[in-house]
């Protein structure tokens, strides 16, 4: 039965929605800026530089990226309506478009790319406005995917940083540091009493920054360089708006590589969802679509300002599961910091200055700890065949495509090089696979009703057809008919208690009964009204919940007659998928 929404995370000292001490939001704050402060300036100095942007566009780009970054960090921090996922979620530059932004910079200059970027944030808002009717295309298995994917496009660029020295240092100076920093983190983390492994980056990355600098590794002299206070010229280009053949031809590409972005903020949700709550819960859908829209008003305002696309990092569920604090404070207080070094160069060059092999070790752990958290999510519900094969096929595709093992001359001319990118091709595998996986299923029988008692006989009457048409015996469909029932009857007590429906008054419902593999899945889809059917299902044991003696025991019948319940609540939508055996269990 799933009626519960996976592992609780060991020692979690705050969840989402709790106050950390400031002293600690403000050190885990100061701990992912310093992990991630680095990408929104990299990124668009990669692209700019390559487009051949000017020296001061260059500079108006970098202040515009990180700027956006951590406003839009801060925004994921909050829940105002359908904006923001109220979660520790870090935004900054995405190295999936830096490929297709080069081209298009390149191309058509600043105000093409402004223009293809605001497109593609567009999309992002419409996938975000109506994401349930994506739900069989962005699939757990698909975010899973691409939360595996994520190291595998990261890795490379952290075994570079192993070697990230200025020449002439000692050929033991790069292994000593790594090796020292690394066992520093992973000493703190899996033996430091619970308060020290708060600070396990932090310590990990000043001792290794300390051994350093015997060696000159810190690179003092662009610290001393950097300008206190800075604030480049603004240079927002505008759009372009002749949509020429140039613009036709990347616009397929950015639009898609905002796909693949939207599935990575899916996935960065769901992920950070599981590690930051004591009791199990389901994913919040509401709370993804919140995310999902922030991340297209980031690309929106990077769009407008001229500058690289953004997306949503995952690197915040790995430091959940090491910290024990989820505290959305936290993102406040990294967005915060991201905003105030917008302002100061010199904060940037200290962070910016930190050894390659100081830096790599500590990320190492991380994405680690992320690759385990993406196998999880893929396999949320169970493994089976289809599910390993989706994940396993899409997973060495994506790997493949990402070291050049794959027909790297053809892949890096196509399309402005994005299907070089692993989590592009990969992510595309899987979500190709698991369309056809759907659309070549048996088509559902469908119904239309009321969510309410009256609804019952039109219910008995569809699935005892549906029972008939599929040849189950007597047992099986008066078994099924039974789970119908208990689940109608579950919703509709559910929602009277949380919310009662005025008289006269009735919320539709749609119903549909499919054959999948031996098994009946139930799909109920209902407005949003109701609490979380499957999280109460998960706490029906609890002594403490607060049942009335017939929601109990509507709860209890659907426990034994469903093999497994799934309820996603969207804004628009509630959908609980229910699974039931057509022979009776062992219960």
């Amino acid at each position: 039965m799933s009626g519960t929404a996976g592992t609780r995370p060991p020692g979690l000292r705050c969840q989402a929605d709790e106050a950390a001490p400031a002293a600690l939001t403000v050190g885990l704050g100061l701990q992912l800026a310093a992990l991630t402060l680095a990408v929104p300036i990299l990124v668009p100095t990669a692209v700019m530089r390559a487009g051949g942007a000017t020296e001061s566009y260059l500079a108006w780009a970098v202040f515009a990226a990180v700027a956006i970054s951590g406003t839009t960090t801060a925004l994921q921090a909050v829940r105002f309506g359908r904006i923001g996922g109220g979660q520790m979620l870090v935004m900054g530059s995405s190295g999936a478009f830096i490929g297709i932004s080069m081209v298009a910079i390149a191309t058509g200059g600043p105000a093409m790319l402004a223009t293809l970027v605001v497109f593609a944030a567009l999309f992002q808002v419409v996938i975000s406005a109506w994401l349930p009717l994506f739900r069989r295309m962005l699939t757990p298995v698909v975010s899973g995917t691409v939360i595996m994917l994520v190291p595998v496009t990261v890795m490379p660029i952290v075994f570079d940083m192993l070697e990230d020295v200025p020449v002439g240092t000692p050929a033991h100076a790069a292994p000593l540091v790594a090796l020292a920093s690394l066992a520093v983190v992973l000493g703190v983390t899996l033996k430091g009493a619970s308060g020290l492994r708060l600070w396990a980056p932090m310590i990990g990355i000043v001792a290794g920054t300390m051994l350093s600098l015997p060696y000159g590794l810190y690179d003092l002299d662009r610290v001393a360089a950097a300008s206190w206070i800075g604030f480049p010229s603004i240079q927002i280009p505008g759009l372009d708006l002749n949509f020429g053949p140039e613009f036709l031809v990347l616009l397929p590409a950015f639009l898609f590589t905002a796909v693949i972005g939207s599935v990575r903020a899916i996935g960065s949700s769901a992920a950070l969802q599981r590690v930051s709550w004591r009791n199990p819960r389901p994913v919040d859908f509401r709370a993804t679509q919140g995310t999902l829209m922030v991340d297209g008003i980031g690309n929106l305002l990077c769009g407008f300002a001229g500058t690289a696309p953004n997306t949503t990092y995952s690197v915040a569920a790995p430091l959940v599961e090491i910290s024990g604090i989820a505290a959305r404070t936290v993102a406040v207080a990294t967005g915060a910091i991201f905003l105030v070094a917008a302002f100061l160069p010199k904060a940037m060059a200290i962070v910016l200055a930190v050894p390659g092999p100081v830096v790599a070790a500590y990320l190492f752990v991380l994405i680690a700890l992320l690759f385990t958290i993406g196998i999880r999510m893929a396999m949320q519900d169970g493994v089976d065949l289809r599910k390993s094969t989706i994940v396993g096929v899409s997973f060495w595709l994506g790997a493949g495509f990402q070291t050049g093992a794959i027909y790297p001359d053809l892949v890096t001319e196509f399309a402005g090089g994005i299907f070089a990118n692993g989590i592009t091709s990969g992510g595309l595998v899987a979500i190709l696979l698991s369309l056809a996986l759907d659309t070549s299923g048996p088509r559902p029988a469908i119904m239309k009703g009321d969510l309410a008692t009256s609804a019952l006989p039109e219910i008995r009457e569809f699935l005892a057809k549906f029972a008939s048409r599929n040849g189950l015996d007597g047992t099986a469909a008066k078994r099924l008919v039974d789970t119908g029932e208990a689940t109608l009857s579950a919703l509709q007590r559910i929602d009277d208690a949380v919310v009662p429906v005025p008289r006269g008054r009735k919320r539709r419902l749609s119903f549909s009964a499919a054959r999948v593999d031996g098994n009946i899945l139930l799909e109920f889809i209902v407005a949003p009204r109701t609490d979380n059917l499957q999280e109460r299902l998960g706490r029906l044991d609890d002594s403490c919940a607060d049942f009335t003696g017939e929601e109990r025991d509507s709860l209890r019948l659907l426990k034994n007659l469903a093999s497994a319940v799934r309820h996603q609540q969207y804004h628009d939508l509630d959908i609980v998928t229910v699974t039931a055996k057509p022979a009776a269990s062992d219960d």
